[in-house]
């Protein structure tokens, strides 16, 4: 099986994205959040953590740019009724702590309205994973953050975005940026979310 790919990001679309490595074009899938963040790096280099599904008729590649979303996702599909496609959906749906929350707390009908997720499967979802994800939340190490992306983090957040919302973006940003390039691209990927 795959573990990851790393390659430079060719083409986005609406449920997928291509990754060129060495000149094999992979189509691989992917949440809506991953998408918006893939369709920023379009022409640039990326790694992308990666859960192969395997059936009789195709070989489908899914995509995640941390790895305890692809843990989460994983763990998803252990829920009776809850395949890859609607595990994205669930993804798609709200940020991943708070579904965690959602779950932790036994929140089915939050969980009920996320796209593709009717009551009896939020109810699954609760019963199959609550009291289970400490362990994806313990594996997830906080990334280290350079003094740089601490500057950009504190220039958006005082421009008025909300804090999770910069922390998520600040995350997604390549380890070698500059203060200007970071602020620059957080105002065009922020936009609308004050």
């Amino acid at each position: 099986m795959i573990g990851f790919l790393e390659g430079i990001v060719f083409d986005v679309s609406a449920d997928t994205f291509i990754l060129n490595v060495n000149g094999v074009g992979y189509d691989i899938s992917a949440s809506a959040q991953t998408l918006t963040d893939v369709q920023v790096l379009l022409g640039q280099k990326m790694k992308v953590w990666i859960y192969s599904h395997v059936r009789e008729d195709a070989f489908q590649l899914f995509g995640f740019l941390q790895k305890p979303e692809k843990d989460f996702f994983i763990q998803l599909l252990k829920v009776n009724g809850v395949g890859p496609k609607s595990a994205l959906s669930v993804l798609s749906g709200a940020p991943l702590i708070t579904i965690q929350q959602w779950i932790e707390e036994g929140d089915a009908k939050a969980l009920s309205s996320l796209p593709k997720v009717g009551k009896k499967t939020a109810e699954q979802i609760v019963l199959t994973l609550k009291g289970k994800l400490v362990l994806i939340e313990s594996k997830a190490k906080a990334p280290k953050v350079s003094e740089t992306h601490r500057q950009i983090s504190s220039a958006l957040v005082n421009l008025g975005f909300k804090s999770q919302t910069v922390d998520q973006f600040v995350a997604s940003l390549a380890p070698v940026i500059t203060l200007e390039e970071g602020v620059r691209e957080g105002l065009k990927r922020l936009a609308g979310q004050m």
